[in-house]
């Protein structure tokens, strides 16, 4: 490239930028010196100033720099030591973005597509729906009317990453001459550099994370106060001023227990489980296991006490007796006193179960399905019969499941479309379900009839849930909202808006003042049920949020995504303390043991898993000094055959139940 050629793009590349001024003063002095060289310390004069400025020419020019530059950073970061390359190669996934747009941007869309399927394959298993979002973006016009994309070129990218890691990047990208990915990395890049050595791979979740205008909007909604204790004079607080049990009392409500097993209906924790449970808890309530379960209770903080923002309904003297009963007579679970799980499998359902909700006792299964019926299932009835198993849709075993040739479930018809939630009341008394059909209906399983049919949402029903009190429960929709409603009114109380795509769950907080939402933005949000504003927006998920969970004390939440990830959150500062690394498939399932600190999650793996609560919270200071964030700790994998966990719940005495279809594996 001769001196003219140099002016020309220097020229070029002041004016395209809009350094006006810079462009005329440049251009009244080649006119002065009539064109030629300027002194000895111009830019003419310097090959690497020259070289610097001949591949601006390129790039600019030549959209083909895009896939060159992107090529050789990924051949670069791929070949790099093992022990930095997991920190390398989490600045190519927004490089590769904002190459694409880039391209987009300018009108060379051919380039673009060959560039983004050459290369899409690096970033599917993390980044899969971003990407198919990304597909559509097609024109430049697109970049400014598709919300995600101008999201996306608005933002930054915060990675975490040790200093020699940065350090060999800055070098390729000088040493190389990559001003075009330098420039990208620059203005789409926040490096958070830390001393000391790469952190583990399995940190990648927590290490990139996007800041913008919506992580402010995030952060400024965080600084909102919540209360997120317990209710005051709720039960477990009348149970907490009253004294647990001694061991000895306990082993006495315990034998008592069995001669009131014959008396109740609707408990599966009796009669011919009865046995098997009381074995159990005479194991697990040996010297050492009881007295390690009493240290790691006794050492939990109380959770401080609230009022409740809603009117609460009255408890009948028999329900809270009876609930009362179950607390006294609760195992205490932990680390080394594991729950026993009872699971139920569903039969000859032909893939058309879409939901499945066990009550809490465990005495009642129902199961939602796709030719919108709802079946339930009383497991006193089935022990009876002699069966063990759940039939699903239409079969001859279906048909002749019960004794006397009849059902052994009740069929619930009323909806018009496929059925995606059930849930039981606490007492377990009523049935809700949602379904494609946009509405929410409330059945009686004493009645086997619908009570009512409450309709508001404008799209499919993804999720229903009661409150930890009855009377309410909470709703959300295809519509991007939540809403909730009370038994006895058919018009939504509340309506929760401000996510950026489907609602896919929601949840319930113990004290019944705030309900939590997940969503196919990645983000799960809290809400106060009383304003109906957003009081916290979580942020961290690569993938849509399935499944939510609380702790008994109110303090922590729970979430589990698309991509198997679980995340464990702390309601008074947002921040995750530990993502659960260990499931390969969806989360649908997520339940705390009574006490709080066991959590049990079902995934489409095929398998149920215990995690240590007590040690990950434990553990979060002292590892945040250390940048050490491996706090996980899973206890027991529980896999089954070939039968995908759809529903999960201890009940009050801390039995663990579980609810699946059985799936044929594939030949």
């Amino acid at each position: 490239m001769d001196a003219e050629q140099i002016d020309l793009v220097v020229m070029r590349y002041l004016k395209n930028k809009g350094f006006d001024s810079a462009a005329k003063d440049l251009e009244k002095a080649l006119h002065h010196n009539n064109g030629s060289s300027f002194n000895s310390i111009d830019y003419h004069n310097d090959p690497e100033l020259s070289k610097l400025i001949r591949s601006f020419s390129q790039s600019e020019d030549h959209p083909t720099r895009y896939r060159e530059s992107y090529s050789k950073l990924r051949s670069w970061a791929y070949n790099s030591l093992d022990l930095y390359k997991h920190e390398l190669l989490r600045v190519m996934y927004p490089v590769f973005i904002h190459c694409y747009m880039d391209l987009v941007g300018k009108g060379h869309t051919q380039e673009a597509r060959a560039f983004f399927n050459s290369f899409r394959k690096d970033h599917e298993m993390i980044h899969l729906r971003d990407l198919q979002k990304l597909e559509g973006v097609l024109t430049p016009s697109h970049l400014e009317e598709m919300e995600f994309a101008r999201a996306l070129r608005q933002s930054k990218v915060n990675i975490k990453i040790c200093q020699y890691s940065y350090d060999l990047l800055l070098q390729y990208l000088h040493r190389t001459e990559s001003t075009l990915m330098l420039g990208i990395i620059n203005e789409h890049v926040n490096f958070q550099v830390y001393s000391g050595q790469p952190t583990s791979a399995s940190d990648d979740i927590e290490a990139v994370t996007i800041v913008g205008s919506f992580q402010d909007t995030a952060n400024h909604i965080n600084q909102k106060e919540i209360q997120w204790g317990l209710l005051e004079d709720s039960l477990d607080d009348r149970l907490e001023k009253g004294g647990l049990l001694s061991d000895s009392e306990k082993g006495q409500g315990e034998s008592k227990d069995g001669d009131m097993d014959d008396s109740k209906k609707r408990s599966t924790e009796v009669g011919k489980q009865g046995s098997s449970i009381k074995k159990l808890k005479k194991d697990k309530a040996g010297n050492a296991t009881a007295k390690v379960a009493r240290q790691e209770t006794s050492t939990a903080p109380l959770a401080p006490r609230v009022k409740p923002e809603l009117a609460l309904p009255v408890m009948s003297t028999d329900v809270e007796e009876s609930i009362l009963e179950d607390l006294r007579n609760r195992v205490q679970l932990s680390s080394v006193a594991m729950p026993s799980v009872s699971f139920y499998t569903f039969v000859n359902t032909h893939n058309g179960l879409n939901c499945a909700s066990i009550s809490h006792d465990g005495s009642l299964v129902a199961g939602g399905f796709s030719d919108s019926s709802i079946k339930v299932w009383d497991m006193a009835k089935i022990g009876q019969a002699g069966s063990c198993s759940l039939q699903g849709e239409n079969d001859t075993n279906d048909q002749i499941g019960g004794p006397n040739g009849r059902r052994n479930y009740t069929l619930l018809l009323g909806h018009s479309g496929p059925v995606y939630s059930a849930t039981f009341s606490p007492p377990g008394d009523f049935v809700l379900s949602s379904s494609a059909d946009t509405t929410i209906r409330l059945w009686s399983t004493k009645l086997n009839a619908n009570l009512v049919c409450y309709k508001g949402h404008n799209y499919p029903v993804w999720d229903v849930q009661f409150s930890p009190f009855g009377h309410y429960f909470a709703s959300c929709s295809h519509d991007r909202t939540a809403r909730i409603w009370s038994m006895d009114r058919v018009q939504p109380l509340r309506i929760m808006a401000g996510h950026l795509s489907d609602v896919d769950c929601v949840q319930w907080h113990p004290n019944c003042n705030y309900i939590a939402t997940g969503s196919s933005d990645k983000t799960v949000r809290l809400w106060d049920v009383q304003t109906g504003e957003c009081v916290r927006i979580f942020i961290g998920h690569r993938s849509m949020v399935l499944s939510l969970a609380m702790s008994p004390d109110g303090r922590y939440m729970t979430s589990g995504d698309e991509d198997g990830t679980i995340m464990m959150w702390d309601l008074s500062t947002a921040r995750c303390i530990t993502p659960l690394m260990g499931h390969n498939s969806c989360v649908w399932s997520l339940s705390y043991s009574g006490e709080g600190s066991l959590l049990a999650s079902g995934s489409a793996d095929c398998t149920v898993k215990l995690w240590d609560v007590t040690s990950s919270t434990k553990l979060t200071k002292a590892e945040e000094k250390n940048g050490n964030s491996n706090r996980l700790r899973s206890l027991r994998t529980f896999p089954t055959k070939s039968t995908p966990v759809h529903a999960l719940r201890f009940s009050r005495r801390n039995l663990l139940f579980a609810a699946g279809a059985l799936s044929k594996p594939e030949s």
